[in-house]
This record gives C-alpha cells, structure tokens and sequence, in this order.
C-alpha cells in the first residue's frame, strides 16, 4: 500500500459512490414513467429524508478530484494525458452501451454528438468534470499562491451563489417551466445581477456551481488544520442537521404547495425538477452537507486489512462504478417493487417505500463493487472499461 495515499478520501470516495446509488434509488418513489408520481403522503417524506442525505454525493466527487489534483501537480499537457486516459476510454465504452441498451441505437447514437444519452442521464457528471479540468491549468498559478484569506473571501462568495436559487423564487415567485428540443425542462429564471433576455453572464456566473467545490478542495489541503474530535463534531453536526433541513423541508413544502393535500400527485417531469430545486448540486444546504461529511471523513487516517483488501480496491473501481451502475440498479429496484408492491398498499405497509429504497441501494452498490472490481482485473481491457 502506498503510505502516502491519503486514507480518509477512498473512505469519502467509495461513500461517495454508494451515496450515489442511494439517490438513483430513490427516484422512482417521485418520478413515473415520463412524468412526476408521488403516490402518498408517506411517500413524499420517505424520499424527503431519504434522498437528501445523500445529496452531497457528486459534489463530495468533485472534491476529492479538487483535493489530489488542484493546484496541478506537472505539466499542463501530461495533466490532460493522464485525465484522457483515466476518464475518456470508459466513459467511450459504457455510453455505447447505454446506447445499444437502452431506447432507440440509432437515436442514441446520433444523440451522442452533442450530448450523453437522456436514458442514462447520470453520464452528465463526466462532461461537467471535464469542464473543470479544462479550467484547472488556469487557476492553478492562482492556487499555489492564494493566501487563506483570500480564498475564504472567495469561498464565502461562493457560498452566497449557493443561495441565488432561493432568491430567484423569492423575487419571481413560482417559475414556469420551459421545454428545451431535448425535453429537459429548465425552470425560468428571475433575472439578477447583470442578467438579462440578451445576456446569462451575471455578476456571480464565474463563481458560482461545481467551482465551489474544487476551491473547498484546495482549502482544505493547504490551510484546514486537523480538529479534534469535539471541534470536528462542533462543527460537522450544526452543517449537517442545517443543510439537511434545509434541503427536506425546500422539496416537501414544494410538493405540499403542489398537492394541496391531496395525493396521488403527479404532472409532467418539470414538476419533479422544480421539486428538486432546494438540494440541486449548487444550492446552500447541499453545501453545507458537503462540509459535514469532509470534516467527519478526515478524522480516518488508520488503514487496516478491510481498508486494504475491500474498501481500497473499491476506491480504485469508483469511477467504474458510477458508469456502470444503472444497469444493475435499474434491474435490482425493478425486481424489489415487483415483489414488494409499491406505496402503503405494499407488502410491508408504510415501511415499503424505505425497505426497498435501503435494501435496492445495498444491493446494488455490493453487485456493482464485485463486478467493477473484477472487471478492472482483467490485464489491460480492465482499465479500458472501469478506469
């Protein structure tokens, strides 16, 4: 085992993944068919809880991305040889089979000139990590001499970005949604700051979203010094509990205004994306998540034999894993709400729902980990195909 290797992020990266898979879970409780579908009441808080606590998951990622590899370790060509070669083949490999998979080959295939395939939508994370990575060589001179200062102003203008989704609704009230050629709904937007019909630039455009993320990673590699556990938990607890409230209480007192008490409540996909909108990615309770698991995750620094012989290998499979793990999910939480049944008329009553959003996810990820891990064994296709 390298001695060097920081223990604690393939603890926060394989949690990662396995927060992933959670929430992918999750989705068909509000989302049915081609629409948004929320059978009952239980239902509603059920995916509430249960898919916020694992919303930090992407952004935990893109910090762990940040942290090993911001500021750039050599030179700006052997970076990008080294991030081609790790991302690019199998991102290559599983969208063709996403493609050939799922839907129509042949729409897909043409679909995939201009973006990742709608049926496997998960694939959007890769096309934003490479965008930061085309933007990592820039900040780079930045960040190797950026004082502490400096990058907590930064990072506090950052996290004022996080709170722009809130202040759109709050100054333009409920948005419509509008259908793109794709389909995808995007919620109109209030304009602020600079924003306007002829121009999205607004004033926080630059520093808002996943950049956040990679200047959290640099802080905390070069000025967050180790806490105790007391300090550790000080900190961690209120964050979490406060981005976790924040997050919940957004998306169900969205649904309950959408309701009106009444359930079933089901619409178009654009409902569940206004739904979603308190614990999107970029929003301040996600945020605040995101620094409760960082400071709990860097209390690890022992290894061990489990760390060696499970969670590590793991940790080498992830970004395998996250490609490849909707095929698995899709078929465990199908056949789980086939046995099952779905909503309080399930087998199980009121507990359905959490029973098999928890048992799908541990399944899946453990079917996802052992296929990853022996896939990447395989002399030289291995890495093509897990990285």
């Amino acid at each position: 085992m390298n001695k060097n290797r920081e223990i604690w992020l393939d603890w926060l990266r394989v949690t990662a993944c396995f927060l992933v898979m959670a929430t992918h879970c999750c989705e068909p409780f509000y989302l049915g068919g081609e629409g948004s579908l929320i059978l009952t009441r239980s239902d509603a808080i059920w995916v509430s809880i249960l898919n916020v606590i694992p919303r930090a998951c992407v952004a935990l990622f893109v910090f762990a991305s940040s942290y090993l590899q911001f500021p750039l370790h050599y030179s700006t060509g052997e970076f990008f040889r080294k991030r081609l070669v790790r991302i690019f083949p199998p991102f290559l490999f599983w969208t063709l089979v996403y493609a050939l998979a799922w839907g129509n080959p042949v729409q897909n295939l043409k679909d995939v000139i201009l973006n990742f395939n709608y049926a496997a939508g998960h694939l959007w994370f890769v096309y934003m990590l490479v965008g930061l990575y085309l933007i990592m060589p820039l900040l780079s001179p930045w960040a190797e001499k950026v004082g502490k200062r400096e990058l907590q102003i930064y990072l506090a203008i950052w996290l004022f970005t996080t709170l722009i989704p809130f202040i759109r609704q709050w100054a333009g009230g409920a948005p419509p949604v509008i259908y793109g050629p794709s389909g995808i709904p995007n919620a109109a937007k209030y304009p602020l700051w600079g924003e306007a019909s002829w121009n999205t630039y607004g004033t926080f455009y630059y520093l808002s979203g996943f950049i956040g993320y990679l200047l959290l990673g640099l802080y905390f590699r070069k000025f967050a010094g180790k806490l105790s556990w007391g300090r550790t938990l000080a900190i961690a607890l209120p964050c979490f509990l406060a981005g976790f409230g924040i997050c919940c209480g957004g998306f169900l007192s969205r649904v309950w205004a959408d309701c009106g008490g009444q359930f079933p409540i089901e619409g178009p996909v654009g409902l569940a994306a206004l739904w979603e909108g308190p614990w999107l990615n970029d929003t301040f309770g996600v945020a605040l998540m995101v620094i409760a698991y960082v400071l709990m995750f860097r209390k690890i620094e022992h290894g061990g034999r489990f760390y060696e012989k499970v969670l590590l290998p793991v940790s080498k499979a992830s970004y395998g894993m996250y490609l490849c793990h909707m095929l698995i999910l899709s078929a465990v939480s199908s056949w789980f709400r086939s046995w099952l049944g779905i909503g309080t008329s399930g087998v199980l009553g009121i507990w359905t729902t959490p029973v098999q959003i928890i048992c799908s996810t541990l399944i899946s990820f453990s079917l996802t980990a052992l296929a990853s891990c022996l896939v990447q064994r395989i002399p030289k296709a291995g890495k093509l195909i897990i990285g």
